[in-house]
Order: C-alpha cells, then sequence, then structure tokens
C-alpha cells in the first residue's frame, strides 16, 4: 500500500459560542463553511499543489443542518473556488465526525484511489446548537423506537454530560482530581499561546463584532490563564443537583474550523513537501452509549494492535477532553503518564468545536511530535452515542 501523510494543518481560533447570548460569540458574524474554504485556499496557496490534483474534500460536522448542510460536502468545494472535476462528502460521526475525514482520505491514499485529500471539520455551536438555548435551535427528538433496543435509557443516552457522571461514578477519581486536570489544561493552553505554538497552527480570522466593529482574532478565546482552583470549585454541577461534571471540567461550546491536507508519501517527495508525520493505524469501537466516554480506551486499543504498538510506545496523546474525566480515565486504564497528554492544553481549555475538534486533535498531536522531537503519537477522542476513535502518527525523521 502506498504510505499517507500530512503535508500541512491548519485551523481557526476556536471562539467561545453563546448560543442564547449570540451577540457575545465572536464569531456570531461568521459561517465556518466559509472559513473552511478560506483554510483551504491557504494550504493550496501554502503547498502550491495543482487543485485540479485534489482527489477528494472531506468535511466533517456533528449537526449537518441548517447552514452547516454540506449539500454532499460540494457546498465546501464552491466556496473554495476549487475546480468542477473535485469530489467531496460530508461526514457526521459526532465528536470524531473531521477524524473520520482523515481516516477515510487515508485510506484512499493507501489504496492508491487518490494522491492528495482535503480534510476539514466545521462547527458553529452558536448558529446550529445541539441542545438548550438559541434562537435557532434545532430540536433533537430521537425515534421512539429507540426505546425497544435493550430498554435503552434515552435521557442518559442523549445528554452527554450524564453519561459523563455515570463514567465518573464507576471510577474512583473525585471532583478536585476533574478540576486539578481542568486548571492544568489552561495552563499548559495559556503557555503554549504565550510562547507563540499556536501561531503555526491558527490562521487569524477578521470577524465583525455586534458593535459594528471588525476585530482580528488570532487565538483562542476559552484559554483562562487565571483559572484557580478555588474558581473551579465554586462552580455549580451542569446535569444533575448531586453531581460533578461542572463547566470548569469540561470542554465549552465553541465555534471552529479546521483543515489538513493528507497526500501520498511518493507525491510528497515529488512536489518537495515535508511531511509532518505518517499516518500509522486506526481504531474504530463501539461502546455503552451511557457511558460513550469510555470510548477512547478501546478503539486505541485497536488502533496498538493494528500497528503493532503498546501504549508505553506512545511519546505523545492528544485525548479529548470533552469532559476531564474522560481523559482521566482513559489514562488510567491504559497506564498512561499524565505528562504525555494534551502538553498543549486539552479541549477543557482550548475548545471543542464538534465536526472540528478530530482535525485539530489530529494536527496538534502531528505538530507536537515535530516541535517537541516525538516518534509516535496518538489522538483519541469519545464520541456521542457510545464511540470512540483513535489515530497513530509516526513523525518523518
Amino acid at each position: 500500500m502506498e504510505e499517507a501523510v500530512i503535508v500541512s494543518y491548519l485551523r481557526t481560533p476556536f471562539s467561545r459560542a453563546r448560543p442564547r447570548e449570540p451577540e457575545r460569540d465572536a464569531f456570531n458574524g461568521l459561517r465556518m463553511d466559509d472559513l473552511a474554504a478560506r483554510l483551504i485556499q491557504e494550504m493550496i496557496k501554502q503547498t502550491k499543489i495543482n487543485p485540479e490534483e485534489i482527489g477528494d474534500v472531506l468535511t466533517g460536522t456533528a449537526m449537518p443542518v441548517l447552514e452547516q448542510w454540506l449539500y454532499g460536502g460540494k457546498s465546501i468545494n464552491f466556496l473554495a473556488k476549487l475546480p468542477w472535476n473535485v469530489p467531496a462528502q460530508g461526514t457526521d460521526r459526532q465528536c470524531v465526525s473531521s477524524m473520520s475525514t482523515i481516516h477515510q482520505g487515508a485510506m484512499e491514499i493507501m489504496l492508491g484511489y487518490s494522491d492528495i485529500v482535503i480534510s476539514c471539520g466545521i462547527e458553529h455551536m452558536t448558529h446550529v446548537p445541539t441542545l438548550g438555548g438559541g434562537g435557532r435551535q434545532v430540536p433533537i427528538e430521537p425515534n421512539p423506537k429507540f426505546m425497544e433496543f435493550k430498554e435503552l435509557d434515552i435521557m442518559t443516552t442523549m445528554n452527554m454530560g450524564l453519561t459523563a457522571e455515570k463514567l465518573l461514578a464507576e471510577t474512583t477519581f473525585t471532583r478536585e482530581d476533574m478540576d486539578k486536570w481542568a486548571m492544568k489544561s489552561h495552563q499548559m493552553a495559556a503557555k503554549a499561546l504565550q510562547e507563540g505554538y499556536f501561531k503555526g497552527e491558527i490562521m487569524p480570522v477578521e470577524a465583525p463584532q455586534a458593535d459594528g466593529t471588525k476585530k482580528v482574532i488570532d487565538y483562542d478565546l476559552s484559554v483562562r490563564a487565571d483559572t484557580t482552583l478555588e474558581a473551579l470549585a465554586q462552580l455549580k454541577p451542569s446535569f444533575k443537583p448531586d453531581g460533578h461534571i461542572t463547566p470548569g471540567n469540561s470542554s465549552p461550546l465553541n465555534a471552529g474550523a479546521s483543515a489538513m491536507m493528507l497526500m501520498s508519501k511518493k507525491k510528497a517527495k515529488k512536489l518537495g513537501l515535508k511531511p509532518l508525520a505518517k499516518i500509522v493505524s486506526m481504531g474504530l469501537a463501539g461502546v455503552d452509549p451511557t457511558m460513550m466516554g469510555k470510548g477512547p480506551v478501546p478503539s486505541s486499543r485497536k488502533a496498538l494492535e493494528h500497528a503493532g504498538l503498546e501504549a508505553k510506545d506512545i511519546d505523545f496523546w492528544e485525548i479529548n477532553e470533552a469532559f476531564v474525566i474522560v481523559a482521566l480515565y482513559t489514562m488510567k486504564e491504559l497506564g498512561i503518564d499524565p505528562e504525555k497528554i494534551n502538553v498543549k492544553g486539552g479541549a477543557t481549555a482550548i475548545g471543542h468545536p464538534l465536526g472540528a475538534t478530530g482535525t485539530r486533535l489530529v494536527g496538534t498531536c502531528a505538530r507536537i511530535l515535530n516541535v517537541e522531537k516525538g516518534k509516535y503519537g496518538l489522538a483519541t477522542a469519545c464520541v456521542g452515542g457510545g464511540q470512540g476513535a483513535a489515530t497513530i502518527l509516526e513523525r518523518e525523521a
């Protein structure tokens, strides 16, 4: 098979979504499909590829409705002004939608069907909220027949916060453990921001503001350098009165777009492009939907087994902090050194615009491998509905 490599990765900053107060979202005047198209155009400009040679454009979003309806993926091509011959596809695998586009794109390259594939992810959680608030809220009405499947607990299955509470209850971790991790996540992200790390992956965006002005945004707006344990401890539970999952130890709502260019190693060499990393292995797994946070464990194990590796062989991990308990649970189950996880901050601080997150995790992991000179990296996330996905990367020496 051909080898699939990452040759370019870019994303927008992640804004803080406000479905109930849209005027407070710095990206309220922007559409993420527009920004995904701009990311594609910028990657083409940087790599100097011939757009005619793009074999596929794959875009993931967790809510493919309203402005995130992708017309089979083709709307992104139109916005990016790509040639008519370039095909496209829209993908929904909830929180790993864009990681799935990476998987599909890599497989197309490995099997020789494409030399160049663009993988994107978008989500605007102010304009297209999932649950709760917002003038344009999309109601979620599961088919009543779901109830016939093993007496499925719909209330927990459809509420990600309740799945996190249930997972926490199965562990020995405490509210304080989660808050400490959350504080560290903000501190690591703030440090990386101060050091200029994110400039290597963020494309600055000019955004119209509610007061009529325009503002150039070049950093993630959810990162709080001044987060303290005392402040986190004062936050009330979000999902149940006696619960422990709070806004402080969960990811915020966000808006953002991300994009990645995949290429066969032969094509990259021909074009004189140095890859960030090679796609080594992938893993997908299903789990109890009422504890969807378990998903990263079996999916990571599948990816490791396929690559002939063990958890100890991985130098850096990107574990999506949809909820901090997910990272803690994965760390314990797989025996991971906490100093190897989310070393530039996690989603608690950076944000989690659902469909855009998968590309962000894989892209950030690839960049960390290059900056820190690691060999193997693994990016993984849990998925609403009871799934997990993982991607293993190897730095190209």
